[in-house]
């Protein structure tokens, strides 16, 4: 970074899955007909009232806990004024001054130890109806030709957790909404699919001199759907700060666009400010005061953290794989594969399982164990058409295992030697230096065996013969 320190803060809006939308009794779905689940309070018809719902606010308490939050002994809901078509009331009720959840802490597992990302607040708001741009690249605002208003998702409750500016890099970020994922979904409070728009996220960054003291002008990246985007988004304008700083140059406040097919980053508008907002306490709502027993039934559900099963799982893996086992929700099935070898148990699910698109769920852990146990032994296609089986009711490795490879030399020296001889222009290109042309050899021979031959003797006599 030649002695530059992004300072980066993530907004993260989480999707509750309650029954029901947040002050009104219209259904909570996804995917159905456009404005077929509205009713005249998420339409803003002139009279109707809201009415608080009552599970939305227990999530976002289990929430706050297990963002190691303070629970707010009473909070109070605000309407956040700004005119957007989205928006049919001409505000949104949130929360501002006193949120449900204040002063927590996520704690990020990396290499060089725990990095502890602090969060200002978790407080729960409704959703905007959403915007359908029509034409243009990727549905995007940008070159559409016009715009749509789907007014199911409006009135959905919404928990936004900001964090404070304590991330470092596009890559910490990715760990951290990764983490924070996975530690909503175990909560059982949000489907939180970033495709589906039930998890999002924006991102403030900023960058200073390295042991710079305070911050300077941030800009906001928006609409960022994937993880690897948010990272990728957050690096393009981190180099982009920099070269305009060190360009004599100046940052401009803004809220920006980041496309991800061309790397790049637009302007959409300038950034609000608070005052912007106007807030001011939601009239038609009385202060929500959580009751103590509740806070503790809560507290009493939430299990063990991700961050904590990582740190756990990377004495026996690497951190890498222990983020991945947990990330992905395989763990659990980890915990009950047996075998010594728990490296290769945790790199089987995480690749050739992971391909298989199986549930991990439905998975034998003993089962599992035997196919692991034996990948050396048996053909690798058997061994994948065993993972591909292994949620099925009833599974067994028995009929699989009854397969072996053929790892006898002298069964597979003809084979091979019939290979070579077949391919003489690529005998010659390996015995001049095209190295790679190994795995051509390999896979001819395991064409000619129907995937049986073992794959480690078929290599080394493979090696033997061409360097002879």
């Amino acid at each position: 970074m030649n002695g530059w320190e992004p300072v980066i803060g993530l907004e993260i809006h989480v999707q509750l899955k309650t029954r029901t939308k947040m002050f009104c009794r219209c259904e909570n779905v996804w995917g159905e007909e456009p404005n077929t689940r509205t009713c005249p309070v998420c339409l803003a018809h002139p009279g109707t009232l809201p009415v608080p719902n009552k599970t939305a606010i227990e999530w976002t308490v289990k929430l706050g806990l297990a963002l190691d939050c303070e629970i707010a002994e009473r909070a109070l809901f605000h309407r956040k004024n700004y005119f957007y078509p989205d928006l049919p009331k001409g505000y949104q009720i949130s929360q501002y001054d006193v949120p449900l959840c204040s002063e927590g802490r996520f704690v990020v597992p990396g290499p060089d130890g725990d990095r502890e990302i602090g969060i200002v607040r978790a407080h729960l708001e409704e959703d905007a109806a959403k915007t359908i741009h029509v034409g243009g690249a990727a549905g995007r605002i940008h070159g559409a030709e016009y715009s749509l208003v789907d007014f199911n998702r409006g009135g959905t409750p919404l928990v936004e957790i900001v964090a404070k500016p304590d991330v470092r890099s596009g890559e910490e970020a990715r760990r951290f909404l990764q983490l924070l994922r996975q530690t909503v979904i175990e909560l059982d409070i949000s489907d939180a699919e970033m495709e589906k728009g039930s998890l999002r996220c924006d991102a403030n960054v900023s960058v200073r001199k390295a042991g710079e003291e305070g911050y300077r002008t941030k800009t906001e990246l928006k609409n960022m759907n994937s993880f690897k985007f948010v990272a990728d988004g957050i690096a393009v304008e981190v180099e982009r700060q920099i070269a305009r700083y060190q360009a004599g140059e100046e940052v401009m406040q803004q809220t920006l666009h980041f496309d991800p097919q061309t790397g790049t980053i637009a302007p959409l508008r300038s950034k609000e400010e608070a005052h912007d907002y106007r807030y001011f306490p939601e009239p038609d709502l009385v202060a929500v005061a959580p009751p103590a027993d509740m806070v503790e039934r809560a507290r009493a559900e939430i299990g063990e953290l991700p961050a904590a099963r990582i740190r756990r799982l990377e004495a026996e893996v690497d951190l890498d794989l222990a983020y991945g086992l947990v990330t992905s929700g395989r763990d659990a099935l980890y915990a009950r594969v047996p075998g010594d070898d728990r490296r290769a148990v945790a790199n089987v699910l995480m690749n050739q399982l992971a391909a298989a698109g199986v549930d991990p769920a439905a998975v034998d852990g003993a089962e599992l164990g035997r196919l692991v146990a034996a990948r050396e032994t048996i053909p690798r296609q058997t061994f994948l058409d065993a993972l591909g089986a292994s949620a099925d009711p009833d599974f067994t490795a028995d009929p699989y295992l009854a397969e072996t490879t053929v790892s006898d030399a002298a069964a597979l020296d003809p084979v091979i030697d019939g290979i070579l001889a077949a391919n003489p222009g690529q005998v010659e290109a390996y015995r001049g230096g095209k190295e790679g042309l190994l795995g051509f050899f390999v896979g001819q021979v395991m064409k000619e065996t129907q995937g049986k031959a073992d794959a480690r003797v078929v290599n080394e006599r493979l090696r033997e013969k061409l360097n002879a």
